[in-house]
């Protein structure tokens, strides 16, 4: 498998995809500046990594949903490359227009770091298949806008046509519905609060998140 991991200023998750990616797939990684304009060829995964695009200044994603590499990765998101945007990645896919919805401020106005528990509500995607028939997973959250928003029809809509993948079993920062990640219609971009990449080996404390990159590694 041939993935890339985008680096944008204030990214701190960057290194622990590609090292997550490299030792639950044995993907080849590459990592790719923002201001890039250019994707690597024949790339089955694009992730956009945790951490403070730009510092988080004006909105979360915001800026970082301007950058160059975006047009390539909203193109490559538009052929049925699979993107998940983890953390700070989700917020730039909602920013972007590539998922719906926004991630707002945690309710309690507190920064949220630990293990969370989580109901996979959807099997059947590029990103949850190796989960087979396991309906739990335990990651790790890190963030103070993790808070997932969208209107009620919206909502409904993620709901209803199974665009619902991963919800929190104890919502840590009032999201609506307990919505932790969604993907989008054609099923091939992610997003996705808890950190995958901060779970894929028992050493962590849950190699859950490992079951995520090779659920698209085995639909590649």
């Amino acid at each position: 498998m041939r993935a890339a991991v985008v680096v944008f200023p204030g990214s701190n998750c960057d290194r622990d995809c590609k090292v997550a990616l490299e030792r639950s797939t044995g993907a080849d990684v590459t990592m790719v500046w923002h201001q890039d304009t250019a994707l690597p060829a024949g790339l089955d995964l694009i992730v956009l990594p945790g951490g403070f695009s730009y510092g988080d200044y004006l909105r979360c994603g915001a800026m970082a949903a301007l950058s160059p590499v975006m047009t390539e990765v909203k193109a490559a998101a538009e052929r049925g490359v699979a993107v998940a945007g983890i953390c700070n990645g989700f917020q730039i896919l909602c920013e972007v227009g590539l998922l719906p919805g926004a991630l707002l401020r945690n309710a309690a106005l507190r920064y949220v770091c630990k293990p969370v528990d989580l109901d996979i509500v959807n099997t059947q995607t590029r990103f949850t298949a190796a989960f087979g028939g396991r309906r739990e997973a335990t990651m790790t959250v890190g963030n103070g806008e993790g808070n997932f928003f969208a209107d009620e029809a919206t909502l409904d809509r993620l709901e209803g046509e199974g665009q619902v993948v991963f919800r929190y079993k104890h919502n840590p920062n009032g999201s609506s519905r307990a919505i932790a990640g969604i993907v989008n219609p054609a099923g091939n971009v992610l997003g996705l609060m808890p950190h995958p990449d901060r779970a894929f080996e028992p050493a962590l404390g849950s190699a859950d998140g490992a079951l995520v990159f090779q659920s698209v590694m085995a639909s590649v």
